[in-house]
C-alpha cells in the first residue's frame, strides 16, 4: 500500500509527530511506503510531493511545525481542482490519503472522500474545536505557553497597579481562553460564545481596585465580541477564506475600560506563539497515537473516518460528522469560571 500525507491550515505543535507516526507505523508494521505532499493542498493541487521513509522523519518527534510545510486554499479553488487532485494521487499510486488538519482540512477531506478518495483524517487545530474528539493535538501546547505568558504578566501588573489584557486565540471557540484563564487565574475570561457586558467588565475591575487589589487580569479570547450596542468595534471585513479579519478586541476593550475607569490598561497579543515551538509531552503521545492509528485503519479499509480521542481511547468517526459542526465551549464550562471572576 502507499499512503500518502499532507499538513493543512495553520501549523500546530505535534504535526510532525504524526508525520513520523504515520510513516514508521506504515513503514514498519505493513512494509508499506509513503509520500508526502508539500505546503497542504497546494501539494496536491500542483504536484509537489516528497518520499517519506523512516530516515527522513527521524528527529520529528519534538520539532514544531511541518516539515512538509502548509498553506490554506481557498474552497472555490478546491472545489475546481477535485478532478486534478485525483489524478495526481492516482498518478503516484496513492491508496489512501490522509490530510491533517482543523475545519478546513477536514472539510476538504470530507469533500475528496465522497468523490470517491480513499481519506482517513487526522483532527489538528490548538483551537480544540472539532467535533467528535475530546481533543486536538496542538491544543494541550498552546493552553500550557498561554498560561506561562499570564503567569508572567501577573508580576508586571501586581508592580504597576494595572489593568491587563491578554488576548489569546479562539476564532469561533473558547477553549484557549478558558482553560488559560483558569490555570492562570485569570479575574475575568471573555469568549466567543457569549458576548460580554461591558459595564460588568468595568463593575469587576472598579470592584477589585476598590477593595485593595493590586491588578487585573483579563484573558480575552480573539474572536469575543461585546452585548450589541455597548461598544463598537472596528470592522476588518473577510479574508479570501470567508473568515472574519479581527481588529484587535482586547485593545479596544482595554481603551474603552481606560475611559471609564481612569486605570492604566494594557494590552498584550499573545498570537502565532500559541502554536509554536516544541509540543508538550502530551501533545506529542496524542500526535502519534493518532499516526498509529490513522494509518491502522487505512490499512484496515476504514475510510471515510476521522481518528478521535474519547474517554483514553483512540476511535473513529465518520468524517461527515465530524465537520457538522463546530465543537464550542458549553454554557456549562462558561458556569465553572464563576468563582473565579473577579
Amino acid at each position: 500500500m502507499r499512503i500518502g500525507i499532507l499538513t493543512g491550515g495553520g501549523d500546530c505543535p505535534g504535526l510532525n509527530a504524526v508525520i513520523r507516526s504515520v510513516v514508521r507505523t506504515a513503514t514498519t508494521q505493513y512494509g508499506s511506503s509513503v509520500i508526502g505532499f508539500r505546503d497542504g493542498w497546494h501539494g496536491l493541487l500542483e504536484d509537489r510531493t516528497t518520499p517519506l521513509d523512516v530516515a527522513a522523519v527521524d528527529g520529528l518527534l519534538t520539532r514544531g511545525g511541518t516539515t512538509l510545510g502548509s498553506a490554506r486554499v481557498a474552497p472555490a479553488k478546491l472545489h475546481a481542482g477535485l478532478d486534478t487532485m485525483k489524478e495526481v494521487l492516482a498518478a503516484h499510486g496513492v491508496d489512501v490519503l490522509v490530510p491533517i488538519g482543523g475545519e478546513g482540512t477536514l472539510t476538504a477531506a470530507h469533500l475528496l472522500s465522497e468523490a470517491g478518495v480513499p481519506v482517513v483524517g487526522i483532527p489538528k487545530t490548538i483551537d480544540n474545536d472539532i467535533d467528535g474528539t475530546d481533543l486536538t493535538f496542538g491544543f494541550d501546547t498552546a493552553v500550557s505557553i498561554a498560561t506561562e505568558m499570564i503567569d508572567r504578566l501577573h508580576t508586571t501588573a501586581e508592580s504597576h497597579q494595572r489593568v491587563l489584557l491578554v488576548e489569546v486565540m479562539g476564532r469561533h471557540a473558547g477553549w484557549i481562553a478558558l482553560h488559560a484563564g483558569l490555570a492562570a487565574g485569570a479575574h475575568l475570561t471573555l469568549v466567543p460564545e457569549e458576548p460580554f457586558d461591558v459595564d460588568e467588565v468595568v463593575r469587576i475591575v472598579c470592584e477589585r481596585f476598590s477593595r485593595g487589589d493590586s491588578h487585573v487580569i483579563g484573558v480575552v479570547a480573539e474572536g469575543a465580541a461585546p452585548l450589541p450596542g455597548q461598544m463598537p468595534l472596528r470592522d476588518g471585513g473577510v479574508d479570501e477564506f470567508g473568515h472574519r479579519r479581527f481588529t484587535g478586541v482586547a485593545q479596544q476593550l482595554g481603551a474603552e475600560l481606560e475611559r471609564r475607569t481612569g486605570k492604566e490598561v494594557r494590552a498584550t497579543v499573545l498570537g502565532h506563539v500559541q502554536r509554536g515551538g516544541t509540543p508538550t509531552s502530551f501533545d506529542r503521545v496524542l500526535a502519534t497515537r493518532f499516526g498509529l492509528h490513522a494509518t491502522i485503519a487505512a490499512h484496515d479499509g476504514k475510510v471515510g473516518q476521522m481518528v478521535a480521542l474519547r474517554g483514553t481511547e483512540i476511535e473513529l468517526v465518520p468524517l461527515a460528522a465530524a465537520v457538522a459542526r463546530l465543537k464550542t465551549v458549553t454554557p456549562s464550562r462558561l458556569a465553572e469560571t464563576g468563582a473565579f471572576t473577579g
